[in-house]
């Protein structure tokens, strides 16, 4: 299939963009590259402090050229979606071992739980727990005794931290090992149903805690299509998972043999074989272009608008913005899975998954399939599916029918002919909206803000019965430079309220909104910020702000804005208290969000 003239315009216009970053990029590679395999380079004192524990291992480790795999875990088991991991070790050290390899934990990364901190001043510690893995992972690689890598991370800011650590370290091969979403508990609407009632006094605490217990009720990621979910996605579109692997279920036999193969898949690419597949030559502008065209296909998390430009540009790829709108614009959305539906991942996987739009994508000439993986040559292997049969893996082709369409569509046929991610830019500056779980008609609000500069406030307005006409919520000084940028997901169900009282509301907001945002028009990542004297710095309570998701304006209707003095907050609460102390630092050099607010890259 010939490819599509937009998907082929952005494309080149990112690597035209990119030329000078990625070819240094390249040349730093091939220079590492070209130093040979690292272990030949450590002295006998080096090595000797490196394989002291290795027991069984050691003496291969010592004598011979075998390939070691060096695995960098984010386990712990407060994470639901890492439990898992705690096992993963052991497997994969027997794995390498029947593949001829020897394989080593390098070391370990923080990850944290947004579902913990949501609403919590730990969340504004969440977006920097990116870069601190970032440097985790570098500082875990920097003994420099590894041939390939494996990287065991799901959630939120791990899998784009670890990405950065991948394209850091792009010399030697990257093989990402998911561990699979938790099977399914009750149904998220009827969990949000509680949340709702909660916010408006109709439930009780003990019937939302026995709610949120049933949703999030064992090991494995949450099921609904969050950031989590939508990270296992893009490394499968991105060609850094093994095909179809991101969507098995925990403490399966097919997910240990998946995590076996990728084991092995570690062993066969580096520079010591045949087959050498460095992540730098993978993570390319192709790799990218077919990551957003996913994200654009299954309605994904707005977090990954500020993580793939992180990404992005580690590996001396450069994305702007505008890419993500001329993307969504000629990608169908293909997906309904909740929020934007009532189906969650596992619904989705069993109704054809990311093999059914895959094959769609690719026969509609919507991806790149050309683009090196860590599979072979190609997304060809990604159109198919693993089975276990006798014991053994192996692949079938995926499903070229949907088995859902209430779930999954063909892109002839889909939910919508955009996928759903929107730019918005006006004298309010540069932002974003995902339209894709909002009803049409609440595409365009025109209405007075309220201004408020913390989530407590909002929700304290809300007890007080502050709002009972249209509104336009702006919660400013909430970016990353002012306080980290939190998520300010724990505002949706007091917003859903409002809405389902025939209130038309919207949230604008120099913060972040979960992936799990749902129906309720959000105006997000606006920039520059408040901190630095953007322009939601000069609104004031009352004026008139158009959010217009068809056109993709924020524009406030006042004659004197531009000459109005943008307003200072004292923020020295946000300064100290859970840790906030240590990244003073990270908020004094952090990066402007519509460039991924990056503090290391």
């Amino acid at each position: 299939m010939t490819m599509h003239p937009t998907i082929a315009r952005v494309t080149d216009r990112i690597r035209e963009r990119s030329h000078g970053p990625r070819a240094g990029y390249l040349r730093q590679m091939a220079a590492a590259v070209a130093a040979g395999p690292a272990r030949s380079h450590l002295t006998c004192g080096n090595q000797a402090h490196a394989y002291a524990a290795m027991e069984q291992d050691k003496e291969t480790l010592a004598t011979t050229r075998a390939p070691n795999i060096g695995i960098v875990t984010a386990y712990n088991d407060m994470l639901s979606a890492h439990q898992p991991f705690e096992r993963y070790p052991d497997l994969i050290r027997t794995a390498a071992r029947a593949a001829g390899a020897t394989a080593q934990v390098a070391g370990g990364v923080p990850a944290m739980c947004d579902g913990v901190t949501q609403g919590q001043p730990g969340m504004e510690l969440s977006l920097f727990s990116r870069d601190v893995i970032a440097l985790a992972a570098g500082v875990a690689l920097s003994h420099n005794t590894f041939d390939s890598a494996l990287y065991l991370g799901v959630c939120d800011k791990i899998v784009p931290g670890l990405i950065i650590a991948a394209a850091a370290f792009g010399h030697i091969p990257a093989v990402f090992v998911p561990a699979g979403p938790m099977t399914s508990g009750i149904p998220n609407d009827q969990k949000s149903a509680v949340r709702n009632a909660y916010a408006e006094g109709k439930a009780t605490r003990d019937e939302l805690m026995a709610a949120e217990m049933a949703s999030y009720h064992g090991a494995g990621t949450c099921t609904f299509y969050g950031t989590a979910n939508t990270n296992q996605m893009l490394m499968e579109f991105m060609g850094m998972h093994l095909p179809g692997s991101s969507f098995i279920n925990p403490g399966t036999p097919l997910r240990d043999a998946l995590t076996t193969a990728a084991v092995q898949r570690a062993a066969q690419i580096t520079a010591l074989g045949n087959d050498f597949r460095p992540a730098g030559e993978i993570l390319d502008e192709r790799a990218y272009v077919n990551g957003l065209v996913g994200l654009m296909a299954t309605g994904g998390s707005t977090n990954l608008v500020l993580h793939l430009p992180a990404m992005a540009r580690a590996s001396g790829v450069i994305l702007d913005l505008q890419d993500f709108a001329d993307l969504s614009d000629v990608v169908p959305l293909m997906a309904k899975v909740y929020p934007n539906g009532l189906a969650d991942v596992n619904h989705f996987h069993a109704a054809g998954g990311l093999q059914f739009l895959i094959n769609q994508l690719l026969d509609a000439g919507l991806l790149h399939a050309d683009a090196k993986t860590v599979a072979g040559e190609g997304l060809e292997a990604y159109r198919q599916e693993p089975t276990l049969k006798d014991g053994k893996l192996g692949w079938q082709d995926g499903p070229r029918d949907s088995l859902n369409e209430k779930i999954v569509r063909p892109a002839s046929n889909p939910f919508a002919a955009t996928g759903g991610l929107k730019q918005l830019s006006g004298n309010l500056g540069r932002g974003v909206i995902k339209v894709s779980a909002v009803a049409p008609e609440r595409h365009i609000v025109q209405a007075p803000v309220r201004i408020f500069h913390t989530q407590d406030a909002v929700k304290n307005a809300f007890k007080a019965g502050e709002f009972t006409s249209d509104t336009i919520v702006v919660v400013r000084f909430q970016g990353p430079s002012a306080n980290g940028m939190p998520e300010l997901h724990s505002l949706t169900p007091t917003l859903m309220v409002l809405q389902d009282r025939g209130l038309n509301v919207a949230l604008v907001t120099d913060g972040r909104m979960s992936g799990a945002s749902g129906k309720v028009p959000a105006a997000i990542h606006v920039s520059p910020e408040a901190a630095k004297g953007g322009p939601l710095a000069r609104l004031r309570d009352g004026d008139i702000v158009r959010l217009d998701a068809v056109a993709g304006t924020l524009t406030v209707l006042a004659d004197d804005f531009d000459s109005r003095p943008a307003i200072t907050v004292d923020l020295s609460a946000n300064s100290h208290g859970i840790g906030r102390e240590l990244f003073n630092v990270f908020r004094q050099t952090v990066g402007t969000a519509d460039t991924g607010a990056g503090v290391v890259i």
